[in-house]
């Protein structure tokens, strides 16, 4: 039997679920400080917030059964006709660039920015026909086939997207004239406690992706949009001030879980603590992984400098943090230097074992900085 519909926010979890969460919170909120801080002081902080986002893109689409790796992207990334796996994670990694202009310049997410990146996303790929940056007029169903009688959930209708995308809006920014959320919807439990919208912003993380997979307002993209969100908030909450903390490449190593604790959320009895515990615990994990991966790429910046001789030399091994599969005129129109400047400090860098370039290829050549890779995959 099919899940159905869900109910509007704030939610509220048991008591000992609260005492767990709030656990796990603290410790999370710390790495996430902790990266933050060391982005502020890294050599290749900016360099990284590039390659960083094509790693969340990836990972992202990933999860939608997409078979492209962080590799594919990098070497294919500048064909002229390019596979669709290939569009649809440059569309993701578009998105979150054009959503985190829109943070930066005091935007604050809505249904109009929502909107906007739903057309960003679809651009070209599978399912772009499927109404770009509208919300679905007709019922739609999850589940393993295109029969409804099979579905494992059935969202909302579409006349009640508008309603339950205000409550979601109000939810993340608050209300305009400062009324609180109505919690009539949850009853009056001792044993509960309740995470509204004045609660910790990586909570509030949590609960808004779930909340707006569960409306799924459109006909398509709505997993990996929901991803998007994730990152957004963080910025627009001030825990991280660049796109640089990011959760798919956990929820895509347990994405059955995943999927599982999101359909726990809907319907007349959601279970939100086992899903924030989870979301929190991904969380954790990855700001480990990132403030690992940051360290280790430091040193190698650090350990490349070291070595290199003229100021270009410099200029070049740094820009390869954010191209690390490069290529003279590209390196050339990115520093605004002469491709035979590129070129003898890149041959360079190959000398020093620092890059990988391979002999036969005379046209075109790739410069590959094969140990950042190793790193950041």
């Amino acid at each position: 039997m099919a899940i159905q519909g869900l109910i509007h926010l704030p939610v509220n979890v048991n008591n000992s679920d609260a005492l767990k969460i709030l656990n796990v919170l603290s410790d999370t909120t710390h790495k996430i400080g902790t990266l933050e801080e060391k982005f502020k002081h890294s050599i290749v902080s900016e360099a990284l917030v590039q390659i960083l986002s094509l790693s969340e893109s990836v990972e992202s689409t990933r999860i939608e059964g997409t078979q492209v790796t962080f590799t594919d992207m990098v070497e294919e990334k500048d064909d002229k006709n390019p596979r669709w796996e290939i569009t649809e994670v440059s569309n993701y990694q578009e998105a979150l660039f054009q959503g985190y202009e829109r943070i930066r310049q005091g935007y604050p997410i809505s249904t109009r920015l929502i909107q906007d990146l739903h057309q960003v996303l679809m651009r070209g790929a599978r399912g772009s026909v499927q109404s770009s940056g509208s919300f679905r007029k007709i019922q739609n169903f999850i589940g393993p086939t295109n029969k409804i009688e099979d579905a494992s959930y059935i969202p909302i209708s579409a006349q009640q997207i508008d309603e339950y995308m205000e409550n979601l809006e109000y939810f993340i920014n608050g209300h305009p004239y400062g009324q609180k959320l109505s919690t009539r919807h949850l009853g009056k439990n001792a044993n509960h406690y309740i995470f509204d919208e004045q609660s910790n912003p990586l909570i509030k993380t949590a609960i808004l992706h779930a909340q707006f997979e569960s409306i799924h307002p459109f006909l398509d993209g709505n997993g990996r949009l929901g991803r998007i969100l994730i990152v957004l908030y963080l910025l627009q909450s001030k825990l991280v001030t660049k796109p640089i903390f990011f959760v798919s490449e956990e929820l895509e190593k347990e994405r059955m879980r995943y999927y599982d604790l999101l359909n726990g959320v809907r319907g007349r009895h959601p279970d939100w603590g086992s899903w924030i515990l989870f979301f929190l615990n991904a969380c954790n994990r990855m700001a480990d992984k990132i403030n690992e991966k940051l360290d280790k790429a430091e040193e190698l910046a650090k350990r490349g400098l070291e070595i290199c001789v003229t100021n270009s030399d410099k200029r070049v091994w740094i820009y390869t943090f954010s191209n690390p599969f490069t290529s003279v005129a590209s390196v050339a129109a990115a520093l605004n230097i002469s491709p035979n400047t590129a070129r003898k400090s890149l041959n360079f860098l190959v000398e020093n074992d620092l890059l990988f370039t391979d002999r036969q290829t005379k046209r075109n050549k790739k410069y590959r900085n094969y140990d950042l890779v190793r790193i950041l995959t």
